[in-house]
């Protein structure tokens, strides 16, 4: 018998207790008087205290639920189908009922909008405060993928948060665009398309390039031969300044809004192969009150960036 008040003398009575290797004896805890498990970790020893009473009661709780919740939800899968419980509840139903109630309150603030009064509803700020929240999400969802989530555009996509319009950027005109597209599959899209100039000579696609660069700084020439050049092969789109159109689909050359770059690169790249944008048409898939939300959405990004430019020294 050891005289050592840590260790129980009978180690018969549970085998699988730690066992102290010395002495043969069952290690106790001299703090809490639990057994040890043998675990050690830098000198921590766990112990081999007793299962959480509450712990215990938490599991036996659940388990009634489940019983419970058997019985009265919807819970056993058989076949095709399921058992509905007592109380009858089937949560497709719910959800359906729920998205009615919304689309149902949905219809009736949009309800302007698909009347597509654009004056009536920009004069309604208790309507259009609510209406470009929506009208944001909408955005992030079907537009900010190529346009940007603040409309600046990117390589290849225009601006939308700018003055810079090839068709207008009244929200009817907008509308207008998304309805139909641009070089989208539909017989009235709006159609764009720069074609390739590779039939000029190498030479002649150098100098159309660095007359497209003069004219962003404003050193172009027109009297020069580099001018001659860009009014026989450009400027039935562009213009004779280069300042673009509406309607066309051609882009001024004299600002920064340019989508492919105007950089000497960029333009001979433009030349030689040509360029042709697409946007889908979003009739296919909006709704006539989406697409007049989205358009007046966007007609806010393009004033407050004009804002933004007019306030700038």
């Amino acid at each position: 018998m050891s005289d050592d008040p840590r260790l129980n003398p009978d180690p018969s009575r549970d085998p699988a207790q730690q066992i102290d290797e010395e002495t043969g004896h069952r290690e106790i805890d001299p703090v809490t008087g639990y057994d040890t498990t043998g675990h050690d970790w830098n000198g921590i020893r766990e112990l081999n205290t007793p299962f959480s009473r509450i712990a215990l009661w938490a599991m036996i709780l659940t388990f009634l639920y489940s019983v419970v919740a058997w019985i009265l939800l919807p819970a056993w899968p058989y076949g095709s189908s399921f058992t509905r419980g007592v109380l009858g509840l089937d949560q497709q139903t719910m959800a359906d009922e729920r998205f009615a109630r919304i689309a149902a309150d949905r219809a009736g603030w949009m309800a302007p909008f698909e009347a597509g009064d654009f004056e009536a509803a920009q004069a309604d700020p208790m309507l259009m405060g609510p209406a470009m929240l929506a009208a944001d999400r909408l955005y992030q969802d079907n537009c900010a993928a190529c346009h940007g989530t603040d409309g600046a555009g990117g390589p290849g996509y225009p601006a939308l948060n700018d003055a810079h319009w090839l068709w207008g950027g009244t929200p009817e005109i907008i509308a207008e665009t998304l309805h139909v597209g641009i070089n989208a599959d539909r017989d009235d899209t709006r159609f764009a398309q720069m074609p390739a100039f590779d039939y000029l000579e190498r030479r002649e696609r150098h100098a159309l390039a660095d007359y497209v660069v003069a004219l962003k700084d404003g050193s172009a020439d027109p009297e020069s031969d580099d001018g001659v050049l860009f009014l026989d092969n450009c400027s039935a789109c562009h213009g004779d300044d280069g300042a673009g159109g509406y309607e066309n689909g051609a882009p001024s050359l004299t600002d920064d809004a340019v989508i492919y770059g105007q950089d000497r690169d960029s333009v001979l790249e433009t030349l030689r192969y040509g360029r042709q944008g697409v946007m889908p048409a979003w009739s296919d898939r909006l709704s006539e009150g989406d697409i007049n939300l989205l358009a007046l959405y966007v007609a806010t990004l393009s004033q407050e960036g004009e804002a933004e430019e007019g306030a700038q020294p």
